[in-house]
């Protein structure tokens, strides 16, 4: 799979989009906006919408409408057209006044069809027309008010969010996680005693909720797209049950078996659960720049994979907390860019060190480009030899301009290594190493029995204690690394001690953190009584 082939599929698929917008009010949905943010840009759509007002709007129920002077609308949208999301398209055309509506669906027609029970050997009859769509474009008319206005509805496979060449996420299945073994028992709830499941190994998609098995169609979907643009025939590996059931959907996907029969080049697809790697996932055992940034620097709203940057820095602004929300933020993904991008390859792909010597190599040569008055200093970087640099970029709006994602990158890097939780980072570090060598060494209950101590209420914690949130992912790591282990007599207390004082910590806490109301209000959902 070449590398190129994968950007340019997001690109192509922008591009059509893109040809749709002129001059009309685009709604987008989180992971389309995700999607076009590392893909193209904010900037290039609002290139493409053009005219004297050019609005983005978030694809919700409460979405403001469109008003008189704003007769064409664009939907760029995720999922698929049914339900929840056809309803929020009525409500926003209804109270608008469009006279022109194209909807994007980033999922093929064809499972819209699986989406509406559609039997198989029906929808192969009904190969080259897209009756869902066609009946969509009936209901967007009437809603607008004159069957005699213009609706388009069309499919655009908008999958991936290119983080780099070598890097692609799917945003719009960030939160598809694989089964795990207290599932076979919700499984077993809704079959038959002699079709009862002993095992996740004895899962197929026929076990599978529906509203999951169209979330793996959905994403089945837009691999099949990205394979016919790089026009490849895959083979399929699979090391999971999820994965196993994606791979085996993908191969009897009726367009992917269309595609195979044409396709002139060959590749290898490896799936891989999630669920095998939660150690990596929750270890502090990565020496990359990025990976730090990604876990310190607050998440950028609405986006499962990039972060704020606090520029207040760079304006005449006084960089005091208050000002921080008068100034938008920086972030990771450069679209324009051409040094900020390259700078954050070389970041993606070197370790911490090399990354900070980096990022200062770039600052120094883009000063040097604008005729900054820079002075050279070598040794160790600092967080503070990086802020010098910045600072020479400050006021100057032609240097600002040409190196806006250089900057970004730069105090992305100096909010990182100033961050209280970066110190911590090696403190994590430390405390694995000593837990992976007790759990190789004692039992599970001595292992719970030394992270007790360090359960503290927040009245009792200093800077250098673990949150509750830090916790958690301990007892991730300490399971993940133990696999399969024998009970012992005392784990029992163990576990009960710690989820006690867990429990305890939480109830005197504050305020949660957001991860931590989500996991809380999950966990009561599961637990509500009948």
């Amino acid at each position: 799979m070449s590398d190129p082939g994968v950007l340019s599929f997001t690109h192509q698929g922008w591009e059509q989009v893109l040809a749709k917008v002129k001059r009309a009010l685009v709604y987008l949905d989180a992971a389309c906006a995700e999607s076009l943010h590392w893909g193209c840009g904010s900037t290039r759509l609002l290139e493409a919408v053009g005219g004297p007002a050019c609005h983005l709007r978030e694809f919700e129920p409460t979405a403001v409408g469109g008003g008189a002077e704003q007769p064409k609308a664009v939907f760029v949208l995720s999922c698929l057209l049914k339900g929840r999301t056809v309803e929020t398209l009525r409500d926003i055309i209804c109270r608008s006044h469009f006279q022109y509506c194209v909807v994007v669906t980033a999922v093929n027609h064809a499972v819209h069809l699986t989406a509406n029970h559609v039997p198989a050997a029906a929808a192969a009859e009904l190969e080259g027309q897209q009756p869902v769509f066609e009946q969509l474009e009936e209901k967007l008319c009437e809603w607008m008010g004159n069957m005699n206005y213009t609706a388009e509805v069309l499919h655009v496979p908008l999958l991936l969010a290119p983080a780099a060449p070598h890097l692609a996420l799917t945003p719009a299945f960030a939160s598809l996680f694989p089964l795990l073994p207290r599932d076979v028992h919700l499984l077993n709830s809704a079959r038959p005693d002699k079709r009862r499941l002993g095992s996740l190994g004895e899962v197929d998609a026929t076990a599978l909720p529906p509203e999951l098995l169209l979330q793996i169609r959905c994403l089945v979907s837009g691999l099949s797209s990205l394979c016919e643009h790089l026009g490849v025939r895959e083979e399929c590996f699979a090391v999971g049950s999820l994965s196993r059931i994606i791979a085996a959907d993908l191969a009897n996907y009726a367009p992917a078996k269309n595609r195979r029969k044409t396709a002139a080049g060959r590749a290898s697809v490896v799936f891989v659960d999630r669920t095998l790697d939660l150690t990596g996932a929750v270890g502090h055992h990565g020496d990359n720049l990025v990976e730090k940034m990604l876990s310190v620097l607050p998440q950028l709203p609405g986006h499962t994979n990039d972060v704020m940057v606090n520029m207040v820095e760079l304006t005449a602004l006084h960089t005091e907390e208050e000002n921080w929300n008068a100034v938008a933020p920086g972030c990771l993904a450069q679209s324009s860019d051409m040094a900020g991008k390259a700078l954050w390859e070389a970041l993606l792909n070197t370790k911490h060190k090399e990354a900070v010597m980096e990022v200062r190599r770039h600052l120094v040569e883009a000063a040097s480009r604008e005729n900054l008055p820079i002075k050279m200093s070598m040794g160790r970087v600092t967080p503070g030899q990086l802020t010098t640099y910045i600072q020479l970029f400050k006021n100057n709006l032609k240097a600002l301009v040409n190196h806006c994602g250089l900057l970004q990158l730069g105090l992305a890097t100096v909010q990182t290594l100033k961050h209280p939780h970066t110190a911590k980072w090696d403190n994590f570090l430390a405390f694995e190493r000593l837990l992976l060598q007790s759990v190789g060494e004692s039992t599970m209950s001595v292992v719970l029995s030394q992270l007790l101590p360090m359960i503290k209420p927040s009245h009792q914690r200093t800077k250098d204690d673990y949150c509750p949130e830090e916790l958690l992912i301990l007892l991730i790591y300490i399971y993940s690394v133990s696999g399969e282990f024998t009970a012992d007599k005392n784990l029992g207390e163990a576990e009960e001690n710690v989820k006690k004082t867990l429990a305890q910590v939480f109830c005197e806490e504050s305020e949660l953190s957001p991860l931590l109301q989500k996991i809380t209000v999950h966990y009561l959902a599961i637990h509500r009584p009948t």
